[in-house]
């Protein structure tokens, strides 16, 4: 049996899952995401798995065989913070992150723990080139 990917693609509702987030201002923030993904990628919000708000797709494949889909770009209100979801590998990247605002970053995520924190506008950024460097990489979508 090969390897089953958790998080897919799926018909939950977006906005039934944001009501889900007890904390009014994570709840706001997340509402504000919504806007800003939505507006930056063009694409409608998705549920990815439990959890992710997802926005676009792409299909992947690495050089062990293994392959999948996943949102070009993405978030989830986690109980500590929001994760952010960019692409990874991508030098300018880590460029726009410099000017980002307060956050950690992990191998595929970035996690705020409010918006306030960071810069909308650099945000955007990082949503275009994510979605850049994801077409680019892999065709054919």
């Amino acid at each position: 049996m090969g390897y089953e990917l958790k998080t897919k693609e799926n018909d939950y509702r977006v906005i039934d899952f944001i009501n889900t987030v007890e904390n009014q201002k994570k709840h706001e923030d997340v509402l504000k995401l919504l806007d800003i993904f939505t507006e930056t990628t063009g694409y409608p919000a998705k549920m990815w798995g439990p959890g992710i708000i997802g926005f676009g797709s792409y299909h992947y494949k690495y050089a062990s065989g293994h392959e999948g889909d996943a949102p070009l770009v993405g978030f989830s209100p986690r109980k500590a913070r929001i994760s952010l979801y960019f692409a990874t590998g991508d030098s300018k990247h880590a460029e726009l992150l410099e000017q980002f605002g307060k956050h950690s970053a992990g191998k595929a995520c970035v996690y705020i723990n409010q918006l306030s924190d960071i810069d909308q506008q650099i945000l955007k950024k990082l949503i275009i080139q994510s979605i850049k460097f994801l077409k680019e990489t892999y065709p054919g979508e």
